[in-house]
């Protein structure tokens, strides 16, 4: 059922009105386009605030008028502004750390679920007219736009100029070939980018949509929608993007990716990875930003605990075998890899890496991109790689049989190498390499550790405070109230440092699994993953969610935030 039909069966339930009226109503909004509480105010069967008040009784709420109440600043200071745009809700009260929030919708129950997650608060919603909610935002945190046009006036002092590889920059599309147009498109895409990196963003994703054209970085994992530009500028920002990343400005009915180089201030220069998608209401386009900075980490910095790191560097520095890295996408598998193989690029060791695409140029290390277009699959080149005689040879992922049992053979004829897979936890490696048609005892005997990891926010250091778990965090981490008395909790209160999200920056949890003999000899009797993992356990496998609750009680993460990345988790 959808929300049309939960509207219109509330309404009769009350009997508002009757199965004639609400086919009617049904009608009106699929000639005219519009919704069912439009078409239900126009026809006349029912007002606003009838409709409001229906729905906000039907799911147990109260109705509230925006502009009648008062609201003080320090509940402002909970909600980012760009979480009170993102999300269309107004903070209106906050006791015994549970925010109460304005939605125009009751049905719209993820929302409330996600700012749970992203503020750390109990949520509890009250019903208020849309229209109210966006005067508020307006009043108490500012016009949407007002801050984009700040920005573009002083968009001239940022210190950054862009580039894209082919010098591209020189050619101008249609949509930019008028000179009143073009400068204000030049300045909204060098703001965009810059913002972006001012921000820590790992992407930027560019999005048509019907009415607006919607723009969000993904900041620590999580997406945050900014002030959007006019509608009107979509075409000519889009066809910027993709001169500068030399993509074919005629053809828009096809997927497409590029590069474009960016250089930020005087010595700092980061490149984007492009990618463009056709969509119901144009282009859409989202830009990976790539910096360098990240990859001459050391594992302390990824995240291990001394313990998990001597585990991990003994089994990196064995002279052959497989290395996996295992996780979903943006799990941060791609910088330990790089990490890895930086911690054993050496003048007396030769490396190559077969990947797709290549994100990062590494000196000192031979890097070849797949080309599937004309047959150059990792297969193929991992063929050629081992007539090169490498000492290390990193492939970005294990995708099919034949790669996989090159890449085993390579391992037992006295190479190392490093690969991904996507699996939810290490043992799950297993099964998936079996699966795929690799026997048993190769797997067992090639396979040196398995690395599955996650990447969960670190509290902000600058507005770090201690604070008492509810009951129910604590029970979902299966940590005992009364063991949890003697342990300080820590969260971020939220401030500029940190956008207000009482984050900043990200590190990994881990779940290391080393080839015992005892595991080794379960995969030979074509043991379950779930056996292997329990096994594992007895030997000292530390589970995701395990490393997670270490790293809460270290304060470096919150309990919130580990349930969060680790909720379906199995335990």
């Amino acid at each position: 059922m959808n929300k049309s039909d939960i509207i219109l069966d509330i309404l009769q339930a009350i009997e508002k009105i009757d199965a004639d009226q609400a086919k009617q109503a049904i009608g009106h909004s699929q000639k005219s386009g519009k919704s069912i509480r439009e078409s239900l105010v126009e026809l006349g069967m029912a007002e606003p605030v009838e409709i409001a008040k229906a729905l906000a009784y039907q799911f147990g709420m109260e109705f509230i008028q925006l502009n009648k109440t008062p609201i003080s600043p320090e509940i402002i200071k909970l909600v980012p502004r760009e979480l009170a745009y993102k999300y269309h809700i107004m903070p209106i009260n906050f006791e015994n750390y549970i925010l109460t929030v304005a939605i125009s919708d009751p049905l719209a129950l993820d929302i409330l679920e996600s700012l749970r997650f992203e503020l750390g608060y109990e949520i509890e919603g009250i019903v208020a007219f849309d229209e109210d909610i966006l005067k508020s935002l307006e009043k108490y945190y500012g016009a949407q736009e007002e801050k984009i046009d700040m920005l573009l006036k002083d968009i001239q002092d940022e210190n950054i100029t862009i580039s894209s590889e082919n010098s591209a920059d020189q050619v101008h599309s249609e949509n930019d070939s008028d000179g009143d147009e073009e400068a204000p498109v030049i300045k909204m895409v060098n703001l965009i980018i810059s913002e972006a990196f001012r921000k820590r963003a790992s992407d930027i994703h560019l999005e048509p949509m019907e009415r607006t054209f919607r723009i969000r970085y993904r900041v620590d994992g999580v997406l945050h929608e900014i002030p959007s530009p006019p509608k009107r500028l979509q075409g000519s920002v889009i066809s910027r993007l993709k001169i500068m990343a030399n993509l074919d400005m005629a053809e828009k009915r096809l997927p497409q990716d590029g590069r474009i180089k960016v250089k930020v201030g005087k010595n700092k220069t980061i490149d984007l990875r492009v990618s463009t998608l056709p969509a119901n209401h144009g282009e859409s386009i989202v830009m990976r930003i790539l910096d360098k900075g990240g990859l001459s980490l050391g594992l302390s910095e990824l995240g291990f605990f001394t313990d998990d790191e001597k585990l991990f560097n003994n089994s990196i520095s064995q002279p052959n075998g497989i290395i996996l890295i295992t996780g979903p996408t943006g799990s941060g598998k791609t910088t330990t890899l790089y990490s890895c193989l930086n911690t054993l690029n050496k003048p007396d060791k030769k490396i190559i890496t077969v990947e797709d695409p290549i994100e990062y140029q590494l000196p000192g290390i031979n890097q070849v991109q797949i080309r599937s277009d004309i047959g150059l699959s990792f297969a193929k080149v991992l063929r050629a790689c081992l007539r090169q005689a490498p000492n290390i040879i990193m492939v970005g992922e294990i995708r099919d049989l034949e790669t996989a049992e090159i890449a085993i053979n390579a391992s037992l004829t006295g190479h190392l190498v490093f690969s991904t897979l996507h699996t939810n936890d290490a043992p799950g490696a297993i099964t998936r390499l079996i699966d795929q048609g690799v026997k048993p005892f190769l797997v067992a005997s090639a396979v040196r550790c398995i690395l599955a990891q996650r990447l969960v926010r670190c509290i902000c250091t600058n507005c770090k405070e201690s604070y008492k778990p509810s009951a129910k965090e604590l029970q979902t981490l299966n940590l005992p109230v009364d063991q949890a008395e003697n342990i300080v909790f820590y969260r971020g209160a939220g401030c500029s440092n940190c956008g207000n999200t009482g984050y900043k920056g990200r590190k990994g949890i881990f779940e290391i699994l080393l080839m015992r003999d005892e595991i080794q000899h379960m995969i030979y009797n074509k043991c379950s993953s779930a056996a292997i993992r329990a096994r594992a356990r007895e030997l000292g496998m530390r589970t995701l969610r395990e490393d997670g609750i270490r790293k809460v009680l270290s304060g470096m993460t919150t309990l919130s935030e580990i349930i969060r990345i680790t909720q379906g988790y199995d335990e």
